[in-house]
This record gives C-alpha cells, structure tokens and sequence, in this order.
C-alpha cells in the first residue's frame, strides 16, 4: 500500500514521492545528518518527559514544563 499525505491530490502525492526519491539517492548525507539530528531531539524530549513524570521536582514547575511544550501533564500517581 502506497503512503499518502491527508490533503495532497494526486498530482501533489507524485511529486512528494520524486522528492522523497531523489533526497534517498542523491542527498544520502543530508538524510543520515537529519536522521542524526532527529535522534538528538527524541532523547532530549524523552529526558524532558522524564522530569515532567518524575514526582522528586516540584509539581508546579513540572506542569508549567509540560503545558509550555505542549506535552501531557504529569498523571496524579506521578504527583506528590
């Protein structure tokens, strides 16, 4: 089944494609550095939430994080 982008016609999926082609076979460093960049910013969220959930900082500061960042607020069993 081919991947498709909610909005995109069909003229507008066939050029995502030939872009995600062309950054694959042309761009192989620009992928890996993304890909590298991307992994840098998944750790860094998951210590983020890692603070968020833990009950051992103060809990107003803790749902301030979250609420500015846009992530869940700390569930009441992560609370003091």
């Amino acid at each position: 089944m081919t991947e498709t982008t909610p909005g995109y016609d069909a003229a507008q999926q066939n050029y995502v494609r030939a872009l995600a082609g062309q950054l694959c076979t042309r761009h192989t460093s620009l992928l890996a550095t993304a890909e590298n960049d991307l992994a840098v910013l998944r750790g860094r969220i998951a210590i983020v939430t890692a603070f968020i959930h833990d009950p051992t900082y103060d809990d107003t500061a803790r749902r301030a994080l979250a609420q500015a960042l846009g992530l869940p607020q700390p569930t009441p069993e992560t609370t003091r």
